[in-house]
């Protein structure tokens, strides 16, 4: 594990909220109200558990929770111009060609009937129907980290359909009801209109419908979207004969078909499971991207669990060629958006919010967002300062190098070149402050 010296790693992290704050500055039109914008994110990123009003504004010095409140109420400014700078902010620093895009959801335990968007629904956040708000996130993932770069509140029929409910909540009016692969889409074709740089897409089995799946191939972008086992596939000519659903065509594979490789790296080590792939289709680029040249193939991808079993499927599409490894490592991304929910939610206050509007939900969650990009910005940066820092050189080896009694020219360069260097750690420290390395590059 690397990490920069306790006094790197400090400035690192003030200098990244400080970048952070002066890119979301202009989006406010008084300066009280972008004042207590900082301080909000100040309280998202201090150490309170509970990211409550009260609890932000007695972290902020202030006598009530009112100006915390009014940033997600009745303060004017738009929460899709703060996710805009949150995603230029993030892609400054993790943006790379072979980036993969997850998509994923979360839910937001509610009480009452209020809460816009809050109806009984299933969330896998509880494991069950419950009554819960449900967001859809799209995280960047590349070999430099992973952030939260898009956001949308899932609005059910049963709201939408509610005049009276949509008014007393705000929704806007040109919000109409979408399903969550169209929501999907419509983040990801957004992100393309941004010019944001990526070549993949992974997501669960929520997402793996022929929707997204035409809008990645008109795009000229990789996919592999998680299937259940009753989807059903067949090949095409010039391919081994193949029909039928996804659980069938892999309860007939042999056991020379299976492969076992790693996902990435977990809590616990590599992620092992088992593998099978097959190729179904070549097709040619230009059929859905005018201009593109070179061939596709689609494929379905099937994950078996080492100590159980149990089988997961995705279907695939990606340039001819490309290996079995590289798709494993596409779906292995997808363990980055749970990572991102899990530390918003328990550092970040991702699901602390308070407030009953449409708009008070997309503030809330895009300056949680940014807040995040900040951590992942100040992690790369300190590993990158890490890996530039000259390495110390201890007593015992220039002893054993220059002598007991005398050091050699070499050993005072040295010596020197670490005292003027402001990364450096002071004597009497312990050590470095640790900083989780970002992701593995692609295979």
């Amino acid at each position: 594990m690397t990490g920069a010296s306790f006094e790197v790693a400090l400035e690192l992290w003030a200098s990244s909220l400080r970048e952070a704050k002066a890119r979301m500055r202009p989006l406010f039109l008084q300066e009280r109200m972008a004042r207590s914008a900082g301080l909000f994110l100040d309280g998202l990123l201090g150490a309170e558990r509970r990211k409550t009003g009260w609890m932000r504004a007695e972290a902020a010095g202030d006598p009530g929770p009112w100006r915390q409140q009014a940033i997600l109420g009745r303060g004017r400014w738009e929460a899709d111009a703060l996710r805009d700078v949150v995603r230029e902010y993030a892609l400054e620093t993790l943006g790379d060609a072979d980036a993969v895009l997850v998509v994923d959801e979360t839910g937001f335990l509610k009480q009452g009937k209020l809460s816009c968007g809050v109806a009984r629904q299933y969330t896998g956040s509880a494991g069950k129907i419950t009554n819960c708000q449900i967001g859809v996130f799209l995280a960047y993932v590349s070999r430099h980290g992973h952030a939260l770069i898009d956001r949308a509140l899932y609005l059910p029929k049963a709201w939408t359909n509610d005049p009276a409910r949509r008014a007393a909540a705000h929704v806007p009016e040109e919000v109409e009801f979408a399903t969550k692969p169209r929501i999907a889409r419509t983040m990801v074709e957004r992100a393309i209109e941004a010019g944001v740089p990526f070549a993949w897409v992974a997501a669960d089995t929520v997402y793996g419908v022929s929707e997204i799946e035409m809008a990645l191939r008109r795009a000229g972008r990789g996919y592999v979207l998680g299937v259940t086992g009753a989807h059903d596939f067949n090949s095409w000519i010039g391919k081994p004969e193949v029909v039928g659903s996804a659980a069938e065509i892999a309860a007939a594979l042999p056991s020379s078909a299976w492969r076992r490789l790693s996902a990435g790296e977990g809590t616990k080590g590599p992620r092992l499971h088992d593998w099978a792939y097959l190729e179904l289709a070549d097709l040619e680029a230009d059929a859905y991207v005018s201009g593109y040249e070179g061939l596709w193939t689609r494929g379905l991808l099937i994950r078996r669990h080492v100590a159980d079993g149990e089988l997961a499927y995705f279907t695939t599409w990606c340039p001819t060629g490309t290996s079995l490894e590289t798709l494993v490592a596409v779906e292995g991304r997808r363990w980055a958006i749970e990572d991102a929910f899990e530390t918003a939610k328990n550092e970040l206050g991702l699901d602390h919010n308070e407030t009953r509007s449409w708009h008070g939900w997309h503030r809330h969650i895009s300056l949680v967002m940014l807040a995040f990009a900040v951590l992942t910005v100040a992690r790369h940066r300190a590993n990158a300062a890490a890996e530039q820092t000259p390495p110390r050189v201890s007593r015992a080896a220039r002893r054993s190098s220059a002598g007991p009694f005398r050091r050699s020219g070499a050993s005072q360069d040295v010596s020197a070149s670490a005292a003027s260097d402001p990364r450096s750690s002071s004597p009497g420290q312990s050590g470095a402050v640790p900083i989780r390395p970002a992701s593995n590059a692609l295979i």
